[in-house]
């Protein structure tokens, strides 16, 4: 082909392309996956979200032979900061009136994260849970004058005490992590207004994620060592922070965009009942029906609570 015939041939292929219909743009994996999220009512979302979160307690407890609560810790923290920060492309700079916030709270989230692995290794998922459930009703009726909240934070307190009484005894040890996770989710809660209002969109809590990770790698490879580089381990990590990190906090801060506060806490109650049927489809840990009578005290509790204290 000469350059004349060549250049005569690419003008035809341009006027083709200028003549032609343009066609139409097909929607992206991100378009499709929002689409299918708005067709779902927020409180579907938020029951996915809970159920997703506990099956990830679930599958991280096979791996605790292998890489130690500690480990799996470090792991879900490392790989969910990495995550978070991919999604919000936030960078590590923030002004210093939110120094003191990220640090806190990225405190607390590990502390928080490292007492709920160290209990789910001693302790059914339903009695962690409920357990950990107590720091936000405690952190509710300490704000109340009501005598009726009064009577709900004493149900929940039946409630954990028939959760205790389980067949060859409870680990009190697991119970102290479990009460740990439930004093460290209320500084979450506390400290996470206050960084919410210092810093951009989800920029506060991502930052607040990498401290905490930074703060859990060197616990864990002291006590895991080189098993968390392994290929297969890391695999499991990357989903275990998909699963319980990453996607419920999408899944629960879509909803929360459409429903108020009060509904996404009447929800949030039922958590202790999921994360108990995970625990009994997934690891086959049975609870007597003691414990589930106590369960459903811990959610009543909850519910009445968060009902009344709009």
């Amino acid at each position: 082909m000469t350059e004349s015939q060549g250049t005569t041939a690419a003008q035809t292929v341009k006027c083709a392309d200028q003549t032609a219909p343009a066609a139409a743009p097909r929607p992206g994996a991100g378009q499709r996956a929002g689409r299918l999220l708005a067709a779902v009512p927020p409180p579907g979302l938020i029951l996915c979200g809970m159920a997703l979160r506990q099956l990830g307690a679930a599958v991280a407890q096979p791996l605790f032979p292998v890489a130690g609560p500690f480990g799996v810790t470090t792991l879900r923290l490392v790989f969910s900061a990495l995550v978070l920060l991919l999604a919000w492309r936030t960078s590590l700079r923030v002004g210093r009136r939110a120094l003191p916030a990220v640090f806190a709270c990225g405190t607390v989230l590990a502390g928080m994260n490292f007492a709920f692995y160290q209990a789910l290794d001693r302790i059914p998922m339903g009695v962690t849970v409920a357990i950990e459930l107590l720091g936000p009703l405690a952190l509710a009726v300490a704000g109340s004058r009501r005598w009726s909240d009064a009577g709900w934070a004493l149900l929940a307190a039946a409630g954990v005490a028939l959760l205790t009484e389980v067949d060859g005894g409870l680990s009190w040890v697991g119970v102290a992590f479990a009460l740990t996770a439930a004093g460290c989710w209320v500084g979450y809660i506390l400290l996470g207004a206050k960084l919410s209002s210092r810093t951009n969109d989800g920029s506060g809590l991502a930052l607040a994620m990498v401290w905490g990770a930074l703060l859990a790698l060197p616990v864990g490879f002291a006590d895991a060592g080189a098993t968390l580089l392994n290929p297969q381990v890391l695999v499991t990590g990357l989903g275990l922070a998909l699963l319980s990190s990453v996607v419920p906090y999408s899944l629960e801060f879509r909803a929360l965009r459409q429903i108020p506060p009060r509904v996404f806490g009447v929800l949030m109650s039922l958590e202790p009942a999921i994360a108990a049927l995970i625990g009994l489809v997934v690891l086959s840990q049975r609870l007597g029906p003691s414990q589930w009578v106590a369960l459903g005290c811990v959610v009543a509790a909850s519910l009445g609570v968060v009902t009344r204290n709009r």
